[in-house]
């Protein structure tokens, strides 16, 4: 019998698919809005290396739904495209001298040749790719929007630093302090930045959490991020100075135990109290403290540092005296950048005192102070839990859940405090000095100061130069381009410079999605009425590395366009599914590193793009990380073999012509009818290698048949279809039909045929089990009953003892009671 030749039917069913655009999806008000599905990977950054098998899993996943959607009816938009801009490219072109835009181009034409060749049926007529100034015309356009809005504003503020590649870094190209492309220590250095204003938006980031079907973990991650608490802002004076300390406390319960204040080494005040007997200690920490990422500055793990100020305030519940010292584990981006210490109610504050011998006063008790009880001695532990007030003047004794709204309304009435919200997640520091990367449309004129470009300027391209070395100055490469950045004021025509920073990689993924639904729009980032058509995201499929800060930008930027009414939803993506990982075969991550990397291409020229597809869903469930394993993919190439070697079988219009008796008839549709359910559940759930175990199941059955009627034969064939496309239309073909089998309906079961008409019985021995049977559903307790005491295994159990009572339930279990 001949050999499955995928290597012939792959490229001649990829093809047909591209000239007959299969898969074009098209605004059809025929569909009712629940028969439209907008699926979505997450889409690639096109690199050099390629891809390896891990990166098409959820490709695979989606496109799997994706084609069971259509065949139920649904009208499916499913596109594909290239997250193009971003700091590799860059590296690169330093590297060697080529254009990233070069550079760029022909990754994703590699990208784009491996996806095509898993058989993907992605809409490829609405690609869309970050680096295209058609595309990012409409990212420079949002940016307008969010500056018109107020939420766009230039700040300096302290980045990382690189000595030795003299260029900021973004926090993710920083790793375990250091410079993630050349490996030296990074430092702090304050320079002028873009800044979005995405904590305006900080609650509705958090609330409306609540209206999405994401995992469980992804939506934690995301609220950690944005860090929700509610406390207090309080007031200290500065003992001798004409000046005020605010700090922000979760805990204001505890001010009478504050025994020492800690402001950030950037806080303003720093300089203005530092006495001179210690302005050279904290000079000298100042430096050191700049030399320190903030991951190393908030490592609980590591010793506190710090230095004396010299000053002192009081605090405002009983006018104590309380040092001021600066430490580098507070950060001038949280909060006020100045706390209150109680060092026996926080690790941190407790560590920094035991290190510097500062006093530690208990404030909170465990159990209700007893009267006579002496509170005064230092604490052995600290303690962060509620309890109730000691040491607290006039509130002792009182709950701290109380007392915190008594205090609250002490400092409000005092003027001295008030109630307060506070988040964790800062405004997003927008822009990055490197070359590739979308131009900020702002000019700076000397009359105007900050003017936006007119949108008719849009887009403001990149300069194609020859150098992208970085200037030196903290500066953007762009810095340097004289002809590009000497300009003309939009407003007054006077002299004037562009922004020369870029925006982050993260500017252009933030609404791909939107961009999707009308890629060749000229006139608006896509129209109301395919907007209207097809937002918001239906399933949203990629890795946990973006479970926050992509997740999070999406989802600020589509608010912004709700509240200018240019969306039709107040969230992006309605559900979220992360797959797991596919690791080498060694169970470690796949690295180059490693030695361990899958090259996809060497599959699919050894086994097949329909191997590898049906291979890595069978592997295990979508969502966990599992290792690759050479042996499984022989097994499930062995599993398409088989079904192109049923395909060569005889067939028969009829199950009476093919020599099959009514009992068989019968019992072959009994399977043939759970196996549609089971993979039209399944495939429906995303459990794909359980529905895949069930069409292996099923092919057995009909693989011991002669000839095969079409009955039984043409319903697993679609069912493939999904899972192995190319092999399933070669199938199709050969079945006489002539339109795809994409077009064809998805095989429907009869439920009754469907259902289960045998259970597995488990029977007992005072109470463990001891034996299971298969028994029709329904059958009679004393038929039950007679089964189950007749069983071989059981009567061993029974040998010698009496039994006492017999105890059934319907369809489920026999207890025999002995004595």
């Amino acid at each position: 019998m001949a050999k499955y030749p995928f290597d012939t039917i792959e490229p001649k069913w990829q093809k047909y698919w591209e000239e007959h655009k299969t898969f074009k999806a098209v605004e059809d008000p025929a569909f009712p809005k629940e028969k439209r599905q907008y699926v979505l990977d997450m889409f690639p950054y096109p690199s050099a290396q390629g891809l390896h098998v891990g990166h098409p899993e959820g490709y695979t996943a989606t496109d799997i739904y994706c084609r069971y959607l259509r065949m139920n009816g649904f009208n499916v938009l499913h596109p594909m495209g290239f997250d193009a801009f971003g700091l590799p490219a860059e590296n690169y072109a330093i590297k060697t001298g080529t254009h990233p835009a070069t550079t760029t181009r022909a990754n994703i034409d590699k990208f784009r040749t491996q996806i095509k060749a898993l058989g993907f049926s992605y809409d490829w007529d609405r690609e869309v790719s970050t680096c295209e100034a058609d595309y990012y015309k409409w990212t420079q356009w949002i940016f307008l929007k969010l500056f018109e809005k107020g939420l766009a504003y230039e700040a300096e503020t302290p980045i990382n630093w690189c000595p030795s590649c003299k260029t900021g870094l973004a926090n993710e190209e920083v790793k375990d302090g250091a410079c993630d492309r050349c490996g030296t220590k990074v430092t702090r250095k304050r320079i002028r930045q873009w800044i979005l204003k995405i904590t305006a938006y900080a609650e509705r980031l958090l609330e409306d959490l609540d209206l999405l079907d994401w995992p469980e973990p992804v939506k934690l991650m995301q609220r950690n991020w944005i860090g929700k608490s509610e406390g207090a802002n309080v007031i200290f004076k500065i003992d001798g100075h004409d000046a005020e300390l605010e700090i922000y406390t979760t805990r204001p319960d505890t001010l009478f135990g504050a025994t020492y204040m800690v402001l950030a080494p950037e806080h303003p005040l720093v300089p203005k109290i530092t006495t001179a007997e210690q302005k050279a200690a904290v000079e000298a920490y100042l430096d050191a403290a700049a030399k320190k990422s903030d991951l190393e500055r908030t490592d609980l793990a590591k010793e506190k540092t710090g230095v004396f100020s010299g000053a002192y305030a009081l605090n405002p519940v009983n006018g104590k005296k309380i040092p001021i010292w600066i430490a580098d584990y507070v950060l001038i981006s949280y909060g006020t950048g100045a706390i209150m210490a109680v060092p026996a109610h926080d690790e941190r504050d407790w560590d920094f005192a035991k290190a510097f011998n500062l006093p530690i006063i208990q404030v909170v008790a465990g159990e209700p102070p007893a009267i006579g009880k002496d509170y005064s001695q230092t604490p052995e532990t600290c303690t962060t839990a509620d309890g109730w007030a000691v040491n607290s003047g006039p509130f002792d004794g009182t709950p701290t859940a109380e007392f915190k709204q008594k205090i609250i309304g002490w400092l409000e009435e005092k003027g001295i405090g008030k109630r307060a919200v506070n988040y964790k997640l800062r405004d997003w520091i927008f822009s990055r000095q490197r070359y590739w990367g979308e131009p900020i449309p702002i000019v700076h004129c000397e009359s105007c100061g900050i003017v936006p470009l007119p949108e008719d300027q849009l887009p403001l391209t990149l300069p194609d130069v020859q150098s992208y070395a970085p200037t030196g100055t903290g500066e953007s490469p762009l810095a340097g381009i004289t002809d590009w950045v000497n300009t003309t004021c939009p407003k007054c025509g006077g002299k004037a410079k562009r922004e020369t920073n870029t925006m982050p990689q993260w500017a252009g993924s933030c609404w791909y999605y939107l961009r999707y639904l009308d890629p060749h729009n000229d006139k608006e980032f896509a129209s109301k009425k395919a907007i209207e058509y097809w937002m918001p995201v239906d399933l949203y499929v990629g890795g946990t590395e973006h479970a926050v800060l992509h997740l999070l930008y999406s989802r600020f930027w589509h608010k912004v366009l709700y509240d200018l009414g240019l969306v039709n939803s107040k969230e992006p993506f309605q559900r979220l599914v992360n797959q797991g990982m596919i690791l080498g075969e060694d169970g470690q991550k796949m690295s180059k590193s490693r030695g361990n990397v899958i090259n996809p291409d060497d599959i699919i020229r050894d086994y097949g793009a329909d191997s590898m597809r049906v291979y890595e869903m069978f592997m295990g469930p979508l969502e966990v990380s599992k290792p690759w394993a050479t042996a499984g993919l022989v097994g499930v190439s062995r599993f398409l073999e088989r079904l192109w070697a049923l395909g060569e079988k005889p067939l028969a219009d009829t199950p009476e012509a093919a020599g099959i008796s009514s009992d068989q008839k019968t019992e072959l549709l009994r399977i043939l009818h759970k196996t549609i359910k089971k993979v039209t559940d399944d495939t429906s759930t995303l459990n794909f290698n359980t529905a895949i175990s069930a069409m292996m199941v099923y092919s057995s059955e009909l693989a011991k048949l002669e000839k095969l009627p079409r009955p039984f034969w043409e319903p697993l064939v679609q069912m493939v279809s999904p899972y192995a496309p190319h092999l399933a239309e070669e199938l199709w073909e050969k079945l006489g039909y002539k339109e795809s089998i994409s077009k064809s309906q998805w095989p429907q079961y009869d439920a009754s045929l469907a259902a289960d008409n045998e259970v597995t019985i488990v029977v007992q021995v005072n109470g463990k089990i001891r034996d299971k049977f298969t028994a029709p559903i329904g059958i009679s307790k004393a038929e039950l009953e007679k089964t189950a005491l007749n069983l071989p295994g059981i009567q061993k159990w029974l040998e010698g003892l009496t039994i006492a009572k017999v105890i059934s339930v319907p369809d489920k279990l026999v207890n025999i009671v002995v004595k």
